[in-house]
């Protein structure tokens, strides 16, 4: 049996975070028999300047890579497609916001000490892109964590708190200075590197690679 350490970098509001994930999970599956995974959730925010408020999302999308709206619908067609064939269904998401995401990171930081990390992160992009909810809002957060079992008020005194701001950033600044400046990014056993929404077979292919080069 491969035990591998797989860092995963990544956004709460990044579609192909979750597509990436889904990618890997089904990979991990197909390969349980030879290869088991420790995951840890890293933080990475696309959009650390966004304020409260958050922004129209098609607006957001054409400002800030400069394509068209038409080029957005496309690429959101794109998005839906790829989540299905990893058997995740994006929300009917006509619209929405984008939000800031500083807060959500807090929490994820801290449910590693009770080993919810992963259970929290999924619930996060459900909140998102299923639920089209908002990511920053202090009490949809809270609601999240109440649902995955985590301790609330913990959770609230953190949220009230700069509790967490200085290891997020931290871990921020340490991932960004390693070169990753789009997510997804997954690190294994600390030195190779997948990057983006990659489908099953290329995980699985991937994974089986590095877990012979291990060996040997």
């Amino acid at each position: 049996m491969h035990h591998l350490k797989i860092d995963i970098v990544s956004d709460v509001s990044c579609p192909w975070c979750i597509i990436g994930y889904r990618g890997l999970q089904l990979a991990l599956e197909q390969l349980a028999d030879n290869i088991q995974a420790e995951i840890e959730w890293h933080p990475f925010e696309l959009n650390p300047q966004m304020p409260a408020e958050g922004q129209e999302i098609v607006e957001h999308i054409t400002e800030k890579y400069g394509i068209s709206v038409e080029q957005s619908e496309q690429n959101r067609e794109t998005i839906k497609q790829r989540g299905l064939s990893v058997g995740y269904e994006f929300g009917l998401r006509g619209g929405g916001r984008i939000y800031n995401t500083f807060d959500a990171h807090r929490l994820l930081d801290w449910a590693k000490s009770h080993n919810k990390q992963t259970e929290l992160k999924l619930a996060l992009f459900d909140l998102y892109f299923k639920q089209g909810g908002n990511p920053s809002d202090h009490q949809q957060l809270l609601g999240t964590v109440t649902q995955v079992g985590l301790p609330v008020d913990e959770a609230q005194a953190i949220l009230a708190s700069d509790e967490y701001q200085q290891p997020v950033r931290a871990a921020q600044q340490h991932y960004q200075q390693m070169g990753i400046s789009s997510v997804p990014a997954f690190i294994i056993n600390s030195k190779y590197l997948l990057s983006g929404g990659q489908p099953p077979a290329a995980f699985v292919k991937a994974l089986q690679d590095i877990a012979e080069k291990e060996e040997a």
